[in-house]
C-alpha cells in the first residue's frame, strides 16, 4: 500500500495547503510501516513517510531569521548580546536583545540561552534575574513575547521574576489578543503611569518585528513543537502494550531512535532563531523510562528487498571496501566505533562508560546530540569517517561535493587569520536501509562550536583561553573562512554557509587546540570546510 493510500479524506489541511495526518492516521501509518518491516515488503511505507511533515516543519522553522553566533553584535538586525560568565571565566549563558529608545528606553528580549554544560541547573532563572538587575541599572523597561506554552514546566519563569503581562497595564488585550507580551518595570519606574508609553512601545515592536520575521519564527517553533508532541503521543499509543510489558522490537527501537534524533537536533538548532524565547520548552517531551532504556537502532530493520545503491564519488575506493560492507552497508557501518569527539569522551567518563558500551535512546536525549551518526573506519591505513544522513539530503550532498572540490582548487594554499584553509569533500555516498552514508577523510580537528565550548568550560583549557583568547580567534577565523569561500564561488551565489560544517585544528587525544606561534602572535594551524 502506498503512502497516498494510507491517508484518509479527513486529513487536516494546514495553512500552507499541506496535509497533516490526524492521530488515527498516524497510528495506521505506524502499523503499515511495522507490517512492511515484518514481512520485508518494499511496497509498504517506510519510516520517512511518518516523519515527512515533521521534517518539512523543522526545515521551514530553522530557515527563519537567525542570530549569527559568529558575530551576533555585528548582525544587520541590530541585536546586542548580554553574556553571563562565572568567576572562573566560563560562559554560563546569553541574552540576545534589541535596544529601543522610543517611546522610552527599553530592551526587547529576543532569546535566552543557557550554555549546554549548565542546562537543567536553574541557570535560566538566574539569567532572567541578572537581566532584571541590568534593566534596573539602565533605568529601562524590559519587554518580551512569551511563547512558552502553559503546560511547559518553565511557563511561569518570567512571572516569578516580576515580569507582568502587558494587558494588565494597558487594560486591554486588543493589541495582544494572545496575551504573550510581558514587561519588566524597574522599581524606579513603578510609581509612574506607563499605560500610554507601553501601548506605543508594543505598537512600535509590532511594526519592527515584521522586518525581522520574529513572529513567524515564534509561531513556527510553537507549531513544530506541537508536531513533535503529537507524533510522540502516536508512537506511545501504538507501542503501549509493548512498553507496558517490557517487550521491545527493532522497529520500535528504530522509530523512537529516529524521533529522538530529530528532537535533539531541533532543540539545538532553534538556539539561533530570532524571536524565540521558549528556552527549555522542548523539555516537555519526556521519554517513557522503558523507551529511554532501549538500545539505539539507527537504520531501518527489514528494509524490503532493496539493495545498497552507490550514489556518487570514487568507485575505485568503493571497490576497496570490505565485501561484507558493500553487501550490508548500514549494518556494518553502524557497528563501527563512534567518532570520539571531546564532548562524547567527557560524557562517557562521567557516566563510567567505554567505547564498547551500547548507547540507549535516553543517552541521546541526555547528550543533546547523536554520537552514532559519525563512525570511524581505517582504509589502507588511513583514518576515515562515515557519516549517516537522511536519504532526502543526498542531492544536497552531491552538490556540496562539487562545491567543495571547486573551492579546494580555487583556494589551494589560502590562509585566513594565518590559518591554512582546507576542504574535506565527500569521497563517496552510498544509500542503504533508508539512510545515506557519506565517507570522508578524518581531519585532525573538531567543529568550531564544540571547540569554543571546550575552551570556555574545560578546566584544563580555561587558563589558556583567558590568556590567549583562543575562542575569539576561532570565531573570527571561521567567519573569515566563510566569507572567503562565498567570494570564491560566484560572489557567494554558489555557497550557502548553512549547508556546510566548519572545523578547527584540534588534538583530540590531549583535547587541546593545535596552535602555531610566531613573532606576530598565535593562530590556529588549520580550519576545514566540510
Amino acid at each position: 500500500m502506498s503512502k497516498i493510500n494510507a491517508r484518509k479524506a479527513n486529513s487536516r489541511d494546514d495553512e500552507d495547503g499541506s496535509k497533516n495526518l490526524n492521530p488515527n492516521e498516524r497510528l495506521a501509518l505506524i502499523g503499515l510501516i511495522e507490517e512492511g518491516s515484518r514481512i520485508g515488503s518494499s511496497d509498504h511505507p517506510i519510516v520517512a513517510d511518518l516523519f515527512s511533515e515533521l521534517w518539512d516543519l523543522v526545515h521551514k522553522t530553522i530557515s527563519g531569521s537567525k542570530i549569527d553566533h559568529l558575530k551576533p553584535e555585528g548582525s544587520s538586525n541590530g541585536f546586542q548580546v548580554f553574556e553571563l560568565n562565572a568567576e572562573q571565566g566560563e560562559n554560563l549563558g546569553r541574552l540576545h536583545m534589541l535596544y529601543l529608545n522610543k517611546p522610552m528606553p527599553c530592551y526587547y528580549l529576543v532569546y535566552v540561552e543557557v550554555a549546554p554544560p549548565f542546562r537543567n541547573k536553574g541557570l535560566g532563572n538566574r539569567i532572567i534575574e541578572a537581566f532584571g538587575d541590568f534593566l534596573a541599572k539602565k533605568n529601562a523597561l524590559g519587554i518580551l513575547d512569551n511563547i512558552i506554552p502553559p503546560d511547559d514546566p518553565t511557563y511561569d519563569i518570567y512571572l516569578k521574576k516580576e515580569w507582568r503581562p502587558v494587558h494588565e497595564i494597558i487594560k486591554t488585550d486588543s493589541l495582544d489578543p494572545e496575551g504573550v507580551y510581558m514587561v519588566f518595570i524597574p522599581a524606579s519606574m513603578r510609581d509612574k503611569d506607563l499605560s500610554d508609553p507601553i501601548q506605543r512601545l508594543v505598537h512600535h515592536i509590532q511594526r519592527k518585528r515584521a522586518s525581522i520575521d520574529m513572529r513567524e519564527n515564534e509561531l513556527m517553533v510553537r507549531r513544530t513543537i506541537e508536531e513533535f508532541k503529537e507524533l510522540h503521543a502516536a508512537l506511545l499509543a501504538y507501542f503501549d502494550t509493548d512498553i507496558k510489558s517490557g517487550e521491545d522490537s527493532a522497529i520500535m527501537r528504530f522509530m523512537f531512535t529516529r524521533f529522538v534524533t530529530k528532537v535533539v537536533s531541533f532543540r539545538r538548532r532553534i538556539g539561533s532563531l530570532l524571536g524565540y524565547t521558549g528556552g527549555e520548552s522542548m523539555e516537555q517531551i519526556v521519554l517513557d523510562p522503558f523507551v529511554a532504556s532501549l538500545p539505539v537502532q539507527s537504520y531501518a530493520p527489514g528494509h524490503g528487498t532493496a539493495v545498497p545503491t552507490f550514489v556518487a564519488g570514487d568507485r575505485e575506493l568503493w571497490l576497496k571496501l570490505p565485501e561484507v560492507l558493500k553487501k550490508h552497508p548500514a549494518r556494518i557501518i553502524e557497528s563501527y566505533p563512534n567518532y570520539r569527539r571531546p564532548s562524547l569522551i567527557s560524557w562517557m567518563q562521567t557516566k563510567g562508560l567505554t567505547s564498547s558500551d551500547m548507547l540507549t535512546i535516553g543517552d541521546l536525549m541526555d547528550l543533546g546530540f547523536d554520537p552514532t551518526r559519525l563512525k570511524e573506519i581505517n582504509i589502507d591505513g588511513k583514518k576515515h569517517i562515515f557519516e549517516r544522513i537522511q536519504a532526502r539530503r543526498i542531492q544536497e550532498l552531491v552538490e556540496n561535493m562539487s562545491s567543495l572540490n571547486m573551492l579546494a582548487d580555487k583556494l589551494k594554499g589560502e590562509r585566513v587569520n594565518n590559518a591554512l584553509l582546507r576542504f574535506n569533500a565527500p569521497l563517496l555516498i552510498v544509500r542503504d536501509s533508508g539512510n545515506a552514508y557519506v565517507l570522508r577523510r578524518k581531519v585532525e580537528g573538531i567543529h568550531w562550536e564544540e571547540a569554543v565550548e571546550q575552551l570556555q568550560t574545560n578546566s584544563s583549557l580555561k587558563a589558556l583561553n583567558q590568556s590567549m583568547k583562543v575562542d575569539k580567534r576561532v570565531k573570527s577565523t571561521i567567519a573569515k573562512a566563510i566569507n572567503k569561500a562565498q567570494r570564491a564561488l560566484e560572489d557567494g551565489k554558489g555557497f550557502d554557509a548553512d549547508r556546510f560544517a566548519y572545523f578547527v585544528a584540534w588534538n583530540i587525544v590531549s583535547n587541546t587546540p593545535i596552535l602555531q606561534v610566531d613573532m606576530t602572535g598565535s593562530f590556529l594551524e588549520s580550519v576545514w570546510i566540510v
